[in-house]
Parts: C-alpha cells; structure tokens; sequence
C-alpha cells in the first residue's frame, strides 16, 4: 500500500512539472510574439522604392500587462500622425502547441485613444470588457522554424463595409524587426475593392 501511494505521488509529481515545463514554454513564445510585434514601425522604404505603397506609420505598444497580452495599435499615415484610419486593440493567445492567435477589437470611442501608444496608462481608465470583438477577424499565426510567425484570417467571416466590400482578409509575417501586412477588402462576387493589390506592407522596426 504505501509501494502504492509513493507511486502515485510520483506521478502526480510529475504530472505537474510537465504541465509546468509546458506553461513556461508557452509563456515564452507569447512573450516572444508580444515582443517581435511591439514597437513603432514604419513603410517609409518600401513606399520610397515603390509609388503603389503609402508611407505608413504602425504603433503596437502592451497595454493591461496584468491582465494577459494586449496590444494597442494605431495606424496612420505618416504625414498625419495625428489622424489614425485604424485604431485595434490584440489580444494574443495559444491555439496550439505551434500555433497562435491575434483577436481583434475595436475601442469604444476610439477619439480618446489618439496617441495613447505613448501614454498605455490611459488604458487603465478602460476594461476590455468594453472593447468589441470583431468577429471572423482574428490572425492565426503558426511558429515557423527560423522563428518567424506566419499566417492570416481564416475564410470570409471578417465583415468589412469599406468601399462597397462584404468581407476583408489578412495574410501576415512577423520576424525580428520586420511585419509584413497584406490587408484586403473584396465585395460578394470575390473582387478586391481595397488594400494593396502587389503585397503585402513591409513595416520596419524603428
């Protein structure tokens, strides 16, 4: 009996250090992906080189550190910083052993939040229970082997009105000082009536 009961607690034991072990490695790679998509980036070379690309600034800042790993983002054109055509908030989860995903909401009153990638402590005045879900629109990104993390939307379920579109779709790459973003809109017959029609925006670290 306690040949029994050692045993038992043995494997208990170690039960609980391989779901440790695999918390911390999951821990890691959610840092690692916050971290890669952090920052301030910009299109200003790809644009430079190429007239079919707009000088686009991107800010992804951690907001809630105590509450998981959330990004607010905020987009703009260079040459009007003060005018943002996209402001998200991410949140970034597992979704499998390799495999992540980027859920997307919109802000409440997205005005209040100009700039707030400078300040993330106006956050604290917002929960993200008042943040709405877009449905259909997250990114799943699967870990590559040079580290790097692919991936997109899934299907046509990301609803989007822009220009006459039903849905909109993503394809991204995310690496060590690099995001490249392929964002579309396409009406109900399949034609593309917005975004980059070459490829995607290549947005470098500053």
């Amino acid at each position: 009996m306690k040949n029994l009961t050692f045993i038992l607690a043995f494997l208990l034991f170690c039960a609980a250090c391989s779901t440790s072990r695999k918390t911390k490695g999951t821990d890691r790679a959610l840092d690692e992906l916050q971290a890669l998509m952090s920052g301030t980036f910009t299109s200003a070379a790809q644009a430079a080189r190429d007239s079919a690309f707009y000088d686009i600034t991107l800010h992804m800042y951690p907001i809630w550190p105590d509450k998981g790993r959330w990004l607010y983002v905020e987009q703009a054109v260079t040459a009007m910083p003060g005018r943002p055509y996209r402001q998200r908030v991410y949140k970034l989860e597992q979704a499998g052993p390799q495999s992540f995903r980027s859920v997307v909401y919109t802000l409440p009153e997205p005005e209040a939040f100009v700039g707030a990638w400078k300040e993330p402590a106006r956050f604290e005045q917002l929960s993200p229970e008042a943040l709405e879900l877009r449905e259909g629109c997250a990114v799943l990104l699967e870990r590559q082997a040079d580290g790097s993390f692919v991936g997109g939307t899934r299907g046509n379920g990301c609803e989007s009105t822009l220009r006459g579109a039903s849905y909109a779709t993503s394809r991204v790459t995310i690496r060590e000082g690099l995001i490249v973003s392929w964002d579309q809109g396409f009406d109900d017959s399949g034609g593309q009536v917005w975004g980059a029609v070459k490829g995607g925006y290549e947005f470098r670290k500053q």
